[in-house]
């Protein structure tokens, strides 16, 4: 099968939309690494627009990007796969995620940090357990927002191992679901089912961590958007089926997501929801997750986007920018917060820096063989030489 370049294109879209929503971090209530002088609540309904779908389209995608991967290189693919994503991701403990830790020791430690970021690196690389307020401690080493990377590797050794342990089941389910889902509304009802499910019976229980080990929540939908992914991917039917049934996705998602901002802005606080009410919008988050998966992945194949130079640039761009984007962001709102800047002035100057800064790394990186493996990319490929041409005697 050919590769589907639409997707290339909306994971493309998901990890821009990450960048802007870590800006908006800054600027809402939420609890994150530094925060605005300016933080309140007037972003938050923006916020909520994207974050019940978006980190389970881009594990959907991987999935699908996963099969792929294995039908062109099955031998040795979860060696190959480990150097790709582990190998950033050390790095990315040890040097890319150290500022954001520091700048939040800084603006939430009782009294402020005062022995320079040099001191605080080494205490962090000990595991330094002392980083506390109010009884609650900065774990360290940490990987903040390159979860990301620790359960998409999870999750391919869990795929591999299912592959290796009982291949010929794998098939038959994959031929399962996509008979159910390439057909009829089954793409829309199923998987939404799952996940209303998995929120109602989970998430009043299991909070969450992005901790790996303890995170049972995010799991239950992470881990099977991503074999989901990996089942569909080569069923045309089933990418037929995103196309058709674009439309009523896009309604059912609008009418979700309107019933979610009403929720939050009636018991976003300390206000007490009844528990009817409560479990009736774990079920419309649930809805509103998958109908707006389908209805973004059912636009871009029904457009069908094909191959470009933009898109062979951005697709090899996208991880870098993802390693480094987050603490450009913290780094650059933490510097900048002397200036006293309005948030309708200071977020789009830190978007746009933050894309400047992050691209600007990836230019540097992708021309260092060396360096390429820190931030998840593959050996510089190398362009044929043209023959010699003989001298003329």
């Amino acid at each position: 099968m050919s590769r589907r370049y639409f997707l290339d294109w909306v994971r493309i879209g998901a990890f821009a939309l990450l960048v802007l929503y870590h800006v908006g971090m800054y600027y809402v209530t939420w609890d994150w690494h530094v925060k605005s002088p300016f933080a309140s609540h007037a972003l938050e309904p923006f916020m909520l627009m994207t974050s019940p779908w978006r980190l389970s389209l881009l594990f959907f995608i991987s999935g699908v990007a996963t099969a792929f991967l294995l039908g062109k290189a099955p031998q040795g693919f979860l060696r190959k796969r480990s150097w790709r994503l582990l190998v950033p991701l050390v790095f990315g403990m040890i040097v890319i995620v150290t500022p954001q830790a520091y700048y939040e020791v800084v603006e939430r430690l009782p009294g402020g940090y005062h022995d320079g970021y040099l001191a605080f690196w080494g205490r962090y690389l000990q595991g330094d357990p002392n980083f506390c307020r109010d009884g609650d401690c900065l774990d360290v080493p940490t990987w903040n927002h390159l979860w990301f990377v620790v359960y998409l590797w999870a999750y391919t050794v869990v795929l591999c191992l299912l592959r290796w342990i009982a291949p010929d089941g794998m098939a038959r389910i994959a031929d399962r679901v996509t008979g159910v889902l390439g057909r009829g509304i089954g793409l829309l009802l199923w998987p939404a089912l799952f996940l209303i499910a998995a929120r109602v019976a989970m998430v009043g229980r299991f909070e969450s961590t992005h901790a790996l080990v303890d995170d049972w929540y995010n799991h239950a939908q992470y881990l099977p958007q991503f074999l989901l992914g990996y089942a569909v991917a080569k069923s045309q039917a089933v990418w037929d089926r995103f196309a058709a049934l674009r439309w009523h996705a896009a309604a059912i998602a609008v009418i979700g997501y309107a019933a979610i901002a009403w929720y939050f802005s009636q018991y976003g606080g300390d206000a007490t929801p009844p528990d009817a009410l409560r479990n009736a919008m774990r079920a419309v988050w649930g809805v509103f997750q998958w109908t707006a998966i389908v209805a973004i992945i059912g636009f871009a194949a029904h457009w069908s986007p094909g191959d470009s130079r933009a898109r062979q640039y951005l697709t090899e761009a996208v991880f870098p920018v993802y390693i480094l984007h987050q603490t450009i962001i913290v780094v650059l709102a933490h510097n900048l917060q002397p200036l006293a800047l309005r948030p309708p002035l200071e977020g789009p100057l830190l978007v746009v820096a933050t894309f400047a800064v992050s691209f600007a790394g990836f230019e540097l990186v992708r021309r260092v063989g060396w360096l390429r493996p820190l931030l998840g990319l593959g050996p510089r490929e190398r362009r044929p030489q043209p023959a010699a041409v003989a001298d003329a005697a």
